[in-house]
C-alpha cells in the first residue's frame, strides 16, 4: 500500500510537485523572481522521470517550446512572473486559436514594468484574462495555500487537456514563497485527465474537425500529418479567408469553455450560510480574509468569505447569488481595482466596495475587519 507523503516544501515546489504528479514531461522557460524555484525544481526533477527541461533564451521562446513540447504530445509548463507573462501574451493567444494544451504558471509581482520583483501583487488578474488579443478562451485558477498550489496545479493540467486549451496558474509571492506543510498524495488519489487519442485513420484526420466540440489532437510525429497557424482555419489546419468559417471557428472555441463552466468553477465558501457582510478573495489576501471572518464572527458580525480557485471564467452565478443574500460585498486586492470590477458587474443588489494595495505590502485581516464593520 502506498501512503501519502508528508512534506514541508515551498509554494513554489508544491507547484514543481503536482506537475509532475498530472503527467507533465516537458518544460521550457527563463528565471524571473518569483517563479525561479520552479524552473529550478523542473530542472532537477525531470530528467530523474524520463522528462526533458530546457531553459531558453528569453520568455517568448520559453512558451514557444512549450507549445512545440505540447505538439509533439507531452503534458507542457512554462513559469513567469508579471513582466515575463507579458512577453508570453503573443504565444499565448496562438496556443488559443491553436488549441494547443498548455499550463502557465504566473506567481505574481508588483509592477508595472519590472516594478518590485520580491513583493506580492495580485496585479496580472485582467491580464490572465485579456493580456492577448481577440476573443479567446481563458481559464485562470487561483490557489492559496501550498497544498492547494499542488492540487491546483494538476487540475489545471486537467483542464487543459480536457478542453484542448493554455490554462494560467496565477497565485502571488507570499504563497510562491510560503513553506507549509504539505501531503503529497501517492498515484491515483488526484484525478488526472491525459490527452484523448485519434483513432481514425491518418488520412481521415482533422485537427480542427468541425463535427466535435473539441476535437482530438495527434502528437506529432505519429503519422498524423496536419498544419498548424495563428491564422484563422480550416479543419485541416491551413488558414482561410472564408468569413463562415472565421466565425465559426471563433465561435467553438470560446463555446467548448461557456458550455462547461461548472466543470471549471470551483469555490470555497466560509461561514456564508448567514452572512450579512461577504468577502470576495483570492491568494494570501483570501488568508487574511479568512482570519478577519473569524475574527467579525467573535465579535458578533454575520460575515462570510466567497473565495474562487477559478477566477476565469469569472464565477458570475455564485457572485450574483451572493449579492442577493447579504448587505455588502468587500473585495480585497494586492492591486487598484480588478476583480471589484467584475463583482460589481455581477451583484444584483449588494453594495461592493474594494480594498486596495499597491506598496508592496499584503493587506491585513486589520484592515478587512474595519471594512466590515464599516459596511454594517
Amino acid at each position: 500500500m502506498v501512503e501519502n507523503k508528508r512534506k514541508l516544501l515551498q509554494g513554489n515546489e508544491a507547484c514543481v510537485e503536482g506537475a509532475i504528479y498530472a503527467g507533465c514531461r516537458f518544460y521550457a522557460g527563463y528565471p524571473i523572481t518569483p517563479s525561479t524555484e520552479i524552473a529550478e525544481g523542473m530542472s532537477v526533477r525531470l530528467p530523474k522521470i524520463g522528462g526533458r527541461f530546457i531553459q531558453m533564451e528569453d520568455e517568448i521562446g520559453g512558451i514557444a517550446a512549450a507549445i512545440g513540447g505540447s505538439l509533439a504530445g507531452l503534458k507542457s509548463l512554462t513559469a513567469t512572473s508579471g513582466p515575463g507573462f507579458s512577453l508570453k501574451q503573443e504565444a499565448l493567444g496562438y496556443a488559443c486559436i491553436a488549441e494547443i494544451p498548455l499550463v502557465i504558471v504566473n506567481v505574481m509581482r508588483g509592477g508595472p514594468s519590472t516594478g518590485y520583483p520580491t513583493g506580492p501583487s495580485q496585479s496580472d488578474i485582467m491580464q490572465a484574462k485579456w493580456g492577448t488579443h481577440g476573443d479567446h478562451p481563458a481559464i485562470a485558477v487561483t490557489p492559496a495555500y501550498v497544498q492547494e498550489i499542488h492540487s491546483e496545479t494538476v487540475r489545471a493540467f486537467n483542464l487543459a487537456e480536457r478542453f484542448r486549451t493554455p490554462v494560467v496558474v496565477l497565485y502571488d509571492e507570499t504563497v510562491g514563497h510560503m513553506r507549509e506543510p504539505i501531503i503529497l498524495p501517492p498515484p491515483g488519489a488526484l484525478e488526472v485527465i491525459d490527452r484523448e487519442k485519434v483513432t481514425c485513420k491518418p488520412d481521415e484526420y482533422f485537427p480542427y474537425d468541425e463535427r466535435f466540440e473539441i476535437p482530438p489532437l495527434a502528437p506529432f510525429g505519429t503519422g498524423y500529418r496536419f498544419h498548424v497557424t495563428g491564422l484563422n482555419h480550416k479543419k485541416d489546419g491551413f488558414p482561410t479567408n472564408d468569413s463562415k468559417q472565421i466565425g465559426a471557428g471563433n465561435e467553438r472555441i470560446m463555446k467548448k469553455i461557456d458550455n462547461h463552466l461548472d466543470e471549471i468553477w470551483k469555490n470555497e465558501e466560509v461561514d456564508l450560510a448567514d452572512a450579512e457582510i461577504a468577502v470576495f478573495a483570492i491568494g494570501s489576501t483570501a488568508r487574511s480574509a479568512r482570519y478577519a471572518v473569524k475574527e467579525a464572527r467573535s465579535q458578533g458580525i454575520k460575515a462570510g468569505l466567497l473565495r474562487p480557485l477559478t477566477i476565469w471564467p469569472f464565477p458570475d452565478k455564485a457572485v450574483t447569488e451572493l449579492s442577493k443574500r447579504v448587505k455588502a460585498i468587500i473585495v480585497p486586492e494586492l492591486n487598484l481595482g480588478q476583480m471589484v470590477l467584475e463583482v460589481q458587474r455581477c451583484s444584483k443588489k449588494a453594495e461592493v466596495t474594494g480594498i486596495h494595495r499597491v506598496d508592496g505590502e499584503p493587506i491585513n485581516p486589520g484592515q478587512i475587519i474595519e471594512a466590515i464593520k464599516k459596511a454594517r
